[in-house]
């Protein structure tokens, strides 16, 4: 039987008991880490995607994909609190639903992490190439270095995005020595970015430039675009959903938070209300400014954002301009009414903050990738632990290798698309898994607790599976492949090789703590 081998809560949480955080995180503090967990690469880099799939509706997108967040995170905010150890939803799924869709779960995080990582590159390719060779050295990088091939809707004359293979690897290299970004570090970069949209929204608002009539039309690809055209506000929403990617921070800090059950939900409704609200006033901002209506193809559908097709359009004299051909949008927008100096500025902000991002989702697949090899799912060999570094450095090598190889020749939509594929089908399962548990041990203590879980849960569910049908059909046909080559290592090696299948029950909390380097943004080791 598939669904047979589950491995026991009362072992996971016999582990997680041993490394008791204290309670301090009141609602305010918990909000503030969710902004700074939420606001990020997204905003900076999918902007010019999303005008292009929905145009000025891009704001209402923004709408849609917040909705979706916040029924998914109170979710997954009860199941963190009941299991607060390593694996995210792969390690909740192993707990309710058994070894196999718990191997689909992480199997799909594997592709979320690596693929989002390879997608934080490629935007802050944008900025390094755009503000700091560009326009504070003068360098202009050759085009078959600063873009994929056009084949791969990258642009006309690329080859490989240099800079983002450059950095991936950089960042892979830092984690394989372990280097560790302090608390510090984090909470400067976190107010660098949420300045730096604050000037922008102020600057594009008082505008001069700023005209009501640019968001006429305001929905030119109209609300639904069809399921796999990616287009549409509903397209646009399923492709941004990447920019509120890490709300799930704030759902497993419900076992550091006082009073769960009250302030974890302020925490995420709130930061999710506030990131929504901040991201609409930033795509009013761009919009209203420069205009943001897509480029109609001749049947009057948007070319595809990271199609070929596009990349020919927007290397034409009359779309050069436009928000949706730009790789750094919102440094574009400034320097076209005039404040190219702030542009600047805010192209230095991307190009410093970005690089943290590209850390914390490198650092998140290497551990699922870690916990699943010590469960014997994959080879324990890709686990093995550097004996100077003490960190795993197998797996993290072959990880970066393959985020450094997508940055290199896939543009930034058709990455945040796939990254996405896999996100929404964790969520899903996620909520899920905490209907299940309601029913299979409704006793079990929960510090939190989903309310109207009735509502929420098959609400989540529908949002997720609404969400991945409306991305293109290119992206949304990458999980089930993926899912296939997953299939087959779980038949042919997992599965005979699982140490629960063996009869040996494990919980790896104690050695996942003793790896470095410890949770990115936290000054002592694993956050403690």
């Amino acid at each position: 039987m598939l669904l047979d081998r589950v491995k026991p809560l009362d072992a996971i949480l016999a582990t997680a008991k041993k490394k008791a955080l204290k309670r301090t995180l009141g609602p305010i503090q918990l909000m503030l880490f969710g902004i700074g967990c939420i606001i990020g690469t997204g905003i900076f880099v999918l902007t010019a995607a999303g005008a292009q799939k929905a145009g000025p509706g891009l704001m209402l997108a923004f709408v849609i994909a917040g909705l979706v967040c916040i029924v998914a995170a109170l979710c997954y905010a009860e199941i963190a609190s009941m299991i607060p150890v390593a694996g995210s939803a792969y390690t909740y799924s192993y707990a309710t639903m058994g070894e196999f869709l718990a191997w689909t779960v992480g199997w799909a995080l594997i592709l979320e992490y690596a693929i989002a990582a390879a997608a934080v590159s490629v935007g802050w390719s944008g900025y390094f190439a755009g503000t700091i060779l560009n326009e504070f050295l003068g360098i202009e990088l050759p085009q078959w270095l600063a873009a994929g091939p056009l084949a791969l809707g990258g642009e006309p004359g690329g080859f490989i995005n240099l800079p983002a293979l450059v950095i991936a690897l950089l960042i892979t290299w830092l984690l394989m020595i372990g280097t560790n970004e302090s608390a510090r570090v984090n909470a400067v970069l976190v107010l660098i970015k949420v300045v730096a949209l604050t000037v922008f929204i102020a600057l594009t608002f008082t505008s001069a430039e700023f005209d009501v009539d640019k968001f006429n039309p305001f929905l030119p690809a109209g609300v639904f675009g069809g399921f796999g055209s990616g287009v549409g506000a509903v397209g646009a929403a399923a492709t941004i959903f990447f920019a509120y990617v890490g709300f799930d921070a704030v759902s497993t800090a419900a076992e550091e938070t006082k009073n769960p059950q009250r302030n974890v939900p302020i925490g995420l409704v709130g930061s999710l209300l506030f990131c929504t609200v901040f991201y609409i006033f930033v795509a009013a901002g761009a919009i209203g400014t420069i205009g943001g209506q897509p480029i109609m193809g001749p049947d009057g559908i948007p070319f595809p954002a990271g199609s070929e097709e596009l990349a020919l359009q927007c290397a034409m004299p009359q779309y050069a301009a436009s928000l949706v051909c730009s790789d750094e949008a919102l440094a574009h927008v400034l320097r076209q009414i005039g404040f190219s100096s702030v542009g600047n500025m805010l192209g230095i902000a991307a190009f410093f903050a970005l690089p943290s991002v590209i850390l914390v989702l490198l650092f998140a697949q290497t551990r699922i990738f870690f916990v699943m090899s010590r469960d014997g799912l994959l080879p324990e060999g890709l686990s093995k632990v550097h004996p100077k570094w003490n960190t795993p450095y197998v797996v993290t090598a072959i990880t970066g290798v393959i985020v450094a190889f997508g940055a290199a020749f896939f543009p930034v939509g058709q990455l945040a698309d796939i990254a996405n594929a896999g996100t929404l089908y964790a969520f899903l399962m996620v909520a899920v898994a905490v209907m299940l548990l309601r029913r299979s041990d409704p006793g079990r203590k929960r510090d939190f607790r989903t309310p109207a879980l009735w509502l929420v849960g098959p609400a989540t569910i529908f949002g997720c599976a609404f969400l991945f049908l409306n991305l293109p059909t290119e992206a949304m046909f990458v999980l089930p492949i993926w899912t296939l080559i997953g299939l087959v290592i779980y038949f042919a090696y997992s599965r005979r090789h699982s140490h629960l299948g063996r009869g040996i029950v494990e919980v790896h909390e104690p050695e996942y703590a003793e790896i470095e380097p410890g949770i990115p943004g936290f000054d002592e080791p694993n956050g403690s």
